[in-house]
């Protein structure tokens, strides 16, 4: 008899993991799906190191929007992003790949401009610092190589 009670408990707690699993999943899933509206923008880096699909678009540490693909143009990465609609960017944005952390997340950073003109859905922003490789400089360091 004491063999079940121990069995129930163990039960109650393995249906309560899948429920609260299930909750975080279909919750994650709804605000992912469900971003709100936005527009697009392009931006063109030498070096994504790492970025991924789904990362973060931020300005001063604010999330304004995420990566929606990634690909190959003239052996260049194009990035675009889906930015949310109430977060207006100057046409002279500059966006930088930084990392959380030192060996962390990748996500985009922009800083805005100065301009007057405002980037529309499917502009591109020109001003892009590409990803820092953290083992090249590692390396330059260790073996006191000059770049």
């Amino acid at each position: 008899m004491k063999r079940d009670g121990v069995e129930l408990i163990v039960g109650i707690f393995v249906l309560a993991g899948v429920v609260c699993l299930a909750h975080l999943s279909i919750g994650l899933a709804k605000h992912e799906v469900i971003h709100g509206p936005g527009y697009e923008l392009k931006a063109v880096f030498s070096d994504v190191g790492g970025l991924r699909p789904g990362a973060a678009v931020t300005i001063a540490g604010v999330e304004v929007g995420r990566v929606n693909r990634i690909e190959l143009s003239d052996y260049q990465a194009l990035v675009i992003m889906m930015i949310d609609a109430d977060v207006p960017l100057q046409a002279d944005a500059m966006a930088s790949i930084r990392t959380r952390g030192l060996i962390g997340e990748k996500f985009v950073s922009i800083s805005p401009g100065g301009d007057e003109n405002m980037l529309k859905s499917g502009d591109e922003i020109f001003e892009t610092e590409p990803a820092v490789d953290i083992e090249q400089l590692i390396s330059k360091f260790v073996f006191g190589k000059k770049s």
